[in-house]
Formats: C-alpha cells, sequence, structure tokens
C-alpha cells in the first residue's frame, strides 16, 4: 500500500556540505550548533591514518557509504521522522540509528528530545559516538555493530560488526509484542548502494518470516534508497520491467510512504576522491529517497501466516520468471488441474497475465492453492533453502 508525497529538498545543502564536510575531513574541527545547543567538536583522524583507513576499507569491503553530513538535512530528516508521531509533548520514542557516520543527524536527534541508540561499524566514528554518549546521560546508546550483518547464519559466538539482534533488543531493552500491536521501535538509515536490492529482500524476507528484527513485532523502517529502488517498490500492474516480484511482496507487506527526496550531491561519501558514484540505470535515479516502510497489521489474515510466507514469496517470484505469460499456464506448471474452476471463484480472467495481477490477487491465488488438494508446495522446496542460503551471505 502507498501513501505519502515528498517534500522539496533542502536547498543550500551542497554549500554546507562542501564548506562542513571539508573541515571535517581535512582537520578543521567545526563546533556543531543544533537548535540552539552546542556540541563539541568531533575528533579527526590523522590524515595518515584516515589514508590507511581508507585503503583498507577499499580493500576489504569496497562498500560505498554515504553520511549525513549537512546539519540542515538533518533538521529536514528529523521533521519527518516526527511525522506520524502523536499529538502532546509526551516523551520521544526510541530510534535506532544505523551507520550515523558522523553522527550529524544523531545530535539533532538528541536536541530533539529523541532517545538514540546507534550502531556503528567503522573504529574512528565509533570512538566520536562513545565520547559523546559518555557526556550524555543515558539518552545516547552507543553498539559497535553493522545492521546489514544482523543475525548471519554463523555458528558460534558473533563477532563485531556481526551482532544478535536478540542481544540488541535487549540491550536497548525492547520486548516483543503482538504483531497487531503499536510498532515497538523506528529505525533510521542508509542503505549502501552495493547490494542494495539484495539488502531489501533480506529485510522483506526477515519480515514475512517474522525472523530477525521482526520477532519483536512491527519494526517501522525509515530508510535511505535509490530513486531507482523506490520506483520499483511503487510501480503498478502492467508497468514494463519495474513491476516485479519485489513490488508485490513489498506493497502487500509494507505501508509505503515516501518522506522526502533528496539530491545524491548532498550526501557526503567515504570515497577518497570525495565522489558521488552515483549508479547509472534505465529509470530516473537522480535522488535518494527516505522511505517509510511499516509492516501492515492485516499481514497475516487468511492462509498466509510467518511459518508458509517463504512458499508464497518463491510462489511470486516464480510467476515472475515470466512475467508476460499466462496464469493459467503458470498454474499448469504447478500441476493444478482445476485452474479453470479456481480463477472463476477468484473472478480473476483466465487469459490475465502475470504481470498485470495486482498484489492482492497473489494473496488470494495463494490462498486459495493453500486449500486446494492438487498444490503440491514441494515444487517450491528447493528454492526456498537456496534462495535462504544466499539472503545471508
Amino acid at each position: 500500500m502507498l501513501a505519502g508525497r515528498a517534500p522539496p529538498g533542502a536547498a543550500g545543502c551542497g554549500r554546507l556540505l562542501a564548506a562542513g564536510l571539508r573541515a571535517l575531513l581535512c582537520g578543521l574541527p567545526p563546533c556543531w550548533v543544533t537548535a540552539g545547543r552546542q556540541y563539541p567538536a568531533l575528533r579527526v583522524a590523522e590524515p595518515a591514518k584516515e589514508k590507511r583507513l581508507v585503503r583498507k576499507e577499499q580493500r576489504s569491503s569496497l562498500v560505498v557509504r554515504r553520511f549525513i553530513a549537512c546539519p540542515q538535512l538533518a533538521r529536514t530528516v528529523w521533521r519527518c521522522l516526527q511525522r506520524g508521531a502523536g499529538p502532546g509533548p509526551g516523551p520521544q520514542p526510541l530510534l535506532l540509528e544505523f551507520a550515523p557516520g558522523p553522527g550529524i543527524l544523531t545530535r539533532t536527534l538528541l536536541d530533539a528530545g529523541f532517545r538514540v541508540v546507534a550502531l556503528e561499524s567503522n573504529s574512528d566514528f565509533l570512538t566520536d559516538l562513545q565520547s559523546l554518549e559518555n557526556s550524555l546521560d543515558g539518552q545516547l546508546k552507543v553498539i559497535h555493530g553493522d545492521f546489514f550483518r544482523m543475525d548471519p547464519l554463523t555458528k558460534g559466538a558473533l563477532k563485531p560488526p556481526a551482532v544478535s539482534s536478540d542481544k540488541l533488543f535487549e540491550t536497548m531493552g525492547v520486548v516483543a509484542v503482538p504483531w497487531r500491536a503499536d510498532v515497538p521501535l523506528k529505525i533510521f538509515g542508509i542503505v549502501p548502494q552495493q547490494l542494495e536490492r539484495n539488502r531489501l529482500w533480506r529485510l522483506l524476507f526477515a519480515m514475512y518470516e517474522c525472523s530477525s528484527i521482526y520477532r519483536y513485532g512491527r519494526i517501522e523502517l525509515n530508510l535511505f534508497i535509490s530513486e531507482k529502488e523506490y520506483t520499483v517498490l511503487t510501480a503498478k500492474p502492467g508497468e514494463s520491467k519495474i513491476y516485479q516480484a519485489l513490488t508485490v511482496l513489498a506493497q502487500l507487506g509494507y505501508e509505503i510512504e515516501l518522506l522526502h527526496k533528496e539530491p545524491w550531491s548532498s550526501f557526503a561519501t567515504n570515497l577518497k576522491n570525495g565522489g558521488l558514484a552515483v549508479p547509472k540505470t534505465v529509470v530516473p535515479n537522480d535522488h535518494l529517497c527516505l522511505v517509510r516502510l511499516t509492516p501492515q497489521q492485516n499481514l497475516f489474515t487468511g492462509g498466509l501466516k510467518p511459518s508458509n510466507a517463504s512458499t508464497f514469496i518463491f510462489m511470486v517470484k516464480q510467476s515472475f520468471a515470466k512475467p508476460k505469460s499466462k496464469l493459467t499456464d503458470r498454474l499448469n506448471s504447478w500441476s493444478l488441474d482445476n485452474s479453470d474452476t479456481l480463477l472463476k471463484a477468484l473472478e480473476i480472467p483466465k487469459n490475465a497475465a502475470m504481470c498485470h495481477l495486482y498484489p492482492e490477487d497473489y494473496k488470494r491465488l495463494f490462498e486459495a492453492l493453500q486449500n486446494s488438494d492438487m498444490f503440491d508446495e514441494t515444487l517450491f522446496h528447493d528454492e526456498v533453502l537456496a534462495s535462504t542460503r544466499i539472503m545471508n551471505l
């Protein structure tokens, strides 16, 4: 389900970024001011040490990280995160911010009264954030970890930056609530562009199976993702190439709200040459989109349950292997002999193509197949196992 309208971009961030970030990275210790509160300058790594860290990161992961380094953009994000909050001056909700980097948004949120848990993997940024944590009275908790290395399929104790969701939520004091209860935790972060699609898929799998962070309820994600991926998430049936399995599953599983669009140039990167590293695509991709993904309260109604969600996911994925194929042909490939009767009961035209079905049609189809003696779920068994391993690499 889709909602929301993007406010205009934060003007002037490019100029502020050029000045503020140059000071931060070149050793000039700026003193950050947000909403009247002045914070001590961040510790900056020595140039030689910084070069060694850059070379080490380039050799080890080649992951391009983006940071909010513009105070004006930080205030815009803060206002977006406030949207939808309950009325009145009550306490601000707990927010998990992953990969905060230099902590510009972190300080803005703290000044606004948020309680923040910062999950950071870079040792230099970690040290600066821990110094800020020590100067506050419990409002900020800093943890060494990588959000996208949470709950890996490994044996034995986890070593940072890998992190266990159970230990993380215990540290935050967040307890599990029923699925239909209110959102127990908000999360904010910028999704790295490398393997961006895989990262979104992994979050989607966890949500449908109520695993990892979703064992604790309907966790709300507030993510900066590429405009390309946002276009896929919000595509409509029949839109060639961009209406995909990910589209169907995301629109069924999440309330999708566009909070803000910001040019790539407004963000700092960890690239040595200061480049933007904007990926080339065939669809518009001029911005990063701040998108709120709130799991649907009524997702697990009818025949769809966390225990059979992986089967549903791969039914949808197989349907888009040949998106222009007829629905009746796909049903016959699943050894379903009574497909005509089934489609008549669902009021779906027999000649409908897979790419023209609405997300709700896929859910109704799956629930009807669950009640059919002719449907064999083992058709998807091998694909489920193989993809689960890939999602956890």
